[in-house]
């Protein structure tokens, strides 16, 4: 009897799995999302460096003025409102860099993307924007709202390790 529990429980299991993987291919971003956008002025090793520096800097400042935010409305009018912050935090992040910046809010166009299986579609759509010199690199982007990437930024600052453990292995272990 227990053999044939722990089969089916395996069975079940595997069949969980396979429909959760199935159902990753429609998730989509929903229209009223807003992204955010960092373009690099080329792909030398020091430029992407420099991206992800403004990145990270511009990633901890969203976190915290969206992290409460309850709509795209209310995030829409956070982020308008706090654009010379934004920029002022540009300002010191490129002080010494050979280059210039922007920094846009509005509807920009966006590259197809392929994120832990998932591909997004490319198209237009409202976003913060910033480029870097040229804007000639590769970019990163994600969604500030709903907060997917700020989800993932507050995910980078916790230095806790996750630990998972599988049901069935221990269901095997315990009988076996």
């Amino acid at each position: 009897m227990k053999k044939f529990i722990i089969i089916l429980l395996a069975c079940l299991s595997l069949y969980m799995f396979f429909s959760k993987t199935n159902n990753q291919e429609d998730v989509r971003i929903p229209d009223s999302a807003i992204r955010f956008r960092v373009l690099a002025n080329s792909n030398s090793p020091r430029d992407q460096k420099i991206k992800q520096d403004v990145r990270d800097k511009m990633q901890k400042e969203l976190y915290t003025l969206l992290e409460n935010t309850k709509s795209t409305k209310e995030a829409r009018n956070l982020i308008q409102g706090n654009m010379d912050n934004f920029n002022k935090i540009l300002q010191e992040e490129m002080a010494d860099k050979e280059y210039s910046y922007t920094i846009d809010y509005g509807m920009h166009e966006f590259p197809e993307k392929t994120y832990k299986g998932i591909t997004y579609e490319a198209g237009e759509y409202e976003s913060l924007l910033v480029t870097l010199g040229e804007g000639k690199g590769d970019n990163w982007w994600c969604v500030l709202f709903p907060p997917l990437c700020l989800l993932e930024a507050e995910e980078t600052t916790n230095t806790n390790e996750v630990e998972y453990k599988s049901f069935i292995k221990e269901l095997i272990e315990k009988y076996f």
